[in-house]
């Protein structure tokens, strides 16, 4: 990772796993202001890959389900990466700076997605690089995160998704329950901001972000659910992370067919869970309701929760999930508590 933004960070008291940021040395309490009040996250947990050339915007056009000429320097999307199976290898967040697109996620997914990506490359005048240390990131979320970065930058993004550019970073709107953005920029300038927000913000580990995504109903696709959902099962079409009107891309029939034919049988809920060990993403949800030839689903995503147990995303069949009972593991595992989710959904879902 960029070595300047890892001693900044060690100067202001983070306490690493490799390139994670564990906690800043309370991780209860920092859990609890991740909820509650205005936290700051450093973001190096995510990595990113950079597409720029001549046909950059063609072949992402080509191979992600969002519409990537949506994708300007002032507004990003989530998308994701199918197989031809419609699949989805990896999803993101897309956006542009200067003459780039950067794919923002997690730093276990951008081998496997470069990979992928560069198969289909062929002769389209592009390049694709590994990009995670090229750029220093931060999080910060919380009920006066909008007036406190407008104070230190002078303006932020209005709405979700939008961005703007100010000092040589670049600045993104997410969902979330309560105000969220990402800062994205070279490691003297992100310090810079980190500084002048810090008597006003808490800082967190990592957790504490996965925490804020899972409660907004973000998905993450990790090597352990790799090409296990298709876009529609982990709710990206809420998200506006799937576009049915952009035209061909890799694994778009069977998108397409999902939508079309209004016949999905599985989604992501949140929810709540007591477990006595960690749930982890790919791990099996059993129901009574379920036919014995089939799995009732599987977690997306997992959590400690401040208060109590862990919080998770279950992509699971809406037959067991809504008119039944969902449990993680087998028939003695702990059952799960469904929570609303902060969209809705349509008809067909």
């Amino acid at each position: 990772m960029n070595v300047e933004w890892r001693d900044f960070l060690e100067r202001a008291g983070a306490h690493w796993d490799s390139d994670s940021v564990i906690h800043f040395g309370q991780l209860d309490a920092e859990s609890n202001a991740a909820l509650r009040g205005d936290v700051c996250c450093d973001l190096s947990h995510l990595g990113l890959i950079a597409v720029h050339g001549p046909d950059a915007e063609r072949f992402l056009q080509g191979q992600l389900t969002c519409d990537v000429r949506q994708v300007t320097p002032e507004h990003s999307l989530i998308g994701a990466h199918c197989n031809p199976k419609g699949r989805a290898v990896a999803d993101f967040r897309l956006f542009q700076r200067e003459d780039a697109y950067f794919l923002e996620l997690p730093r276990t997914m951008v081998d496997p997605l470069l990979l992928r990506l560069c198969k289909y490359l062929l002769r389209a005048k592009a390049v694709l690089e590994n990009a995670s240390d090229a750029l220093a990131r931060i999080g910060v979320a919380g009920p006066n995160a909008a007036s406190l970065l407008e104070s230190a930058m002078g303006a932020v993004p209005a709405t979700v998704n939008s961005v703007i550019a100010a000092d040589n970073m670049i600045v993104i709107r997410l969902p979330g329950l309560q105000p969220r953005f990402e800062l994205h920029g070279a490691a003297r300038e992100l310090g810079a901001i980190w500084n002048a927000l810090a008597r006003d913000l808490v800082p967190v580990g990592t957790e504490s972000w996965r925490l804020l995504d899972i409660l907004a109903g973000i998905p993450t696709i990790y090597p352990a659910t790799m090409e296990a959902f298709v876009p529609q099962m982990i709710n990206l079409q809420q998200l506006d992370g799937i576009s049915f009107q952009k035209g061909c891309y890799t694994g778009q029939e069977i998108v397409a067919r999902t939508h079309h034919l209004g016949k999905l049988k599985r989604r992501m809920y949140l929810a709540r869970v007591d477990s006595a060990t960690p749930p982890r993403p790919g791990d099996p949800l059993f129901s009574p309701q379920a036919d014995a030839s089939q799995s009732a689903g599987q977690l997306a995503d997992a959590c400690r929760h401040p208060n109590g147990g862990y919080a998770v995303l279950a992509v699971a069949l809406i037959e067991c999930a809504e008119q039944g009972e969902l449990r993680l593991g087998d028939a003695g595992g702990p059952v799960l508590q469904l929570e609303p989710l902060p969209y809705e959904f349509d008809g067909a879902a």
